[in-house]
């Protein structure tokens, strides 16, 4: 059985950067029209979901606070200078696209996290984390092929 306080603070962190992800990743989706982004998007909502009820069944309370700053944090990224006073630069979605597939990432090692735990807690026998551990891979791949895009469009010949 894995530490109780550690299992708490693990999943609490990753509940926080899930709240962060799908919130970028709901923007990026609203904001342009790529329907493979609304489905990554769906998808990332989904597994902050099971996340939630991987926590209610080993007894970690979501922390509010927590989940709260991965929002603004979301929310304060959005501020950065990107060489453009108003609107979007070239580089914006690039640089957001970076961020998801870095979030996926963290998200994929998570799901591979709780596999190897799972058979020593029968908390999480229920899970499917091998499916969701190949979904994240899916997702990061679909990310990555977006990201090159992007970055032809941005920096490549027909970039600004």
């Amino acid at each position: 059985m894995p530490d109780q306080g550690l299992l708490d603070v693990y999943l609490s962190d990753h509940l926080a950067g899930a709240a962060a992800g799908l919130e970028l990743a709901r923007r990026m989706a609203d904001s342009q029209s790529e329907p493979e982004l609304v489905q990554i998007a769906n998808e990332i909502e989904a597994d902050r979901e099971t996340l939630r009820e991987v926590m209610s069944a080993v007894g970690v309370s979501p922390p509010l606070l927590k989940v709260a700053l991965g929002w603004v944090g979301e929310k304060a990224g959005r501020l950065k200078l990107n060489d453009r006073l108003f609107g979007r630069s070239p580089l914006s979605s690039v640089i957001e696209l970076e961020s998801l597939i870095a979030g996926v990432s963290g998200k994929l090692e998570l799901w591979r996290a709780l596999a190897t735990i799972a058979p020593s807690d029968g908390r999480l026998a229920r899970f499917e984390f091998d499916r969701l551990a190949s979904r994240a891979e899916d997702q990061r791949r679909r990310l990555e092929d977006l990201h090159a895009e992007a970055v032809r469009d941005a920096l490549g010949s027909g970039g600004g």
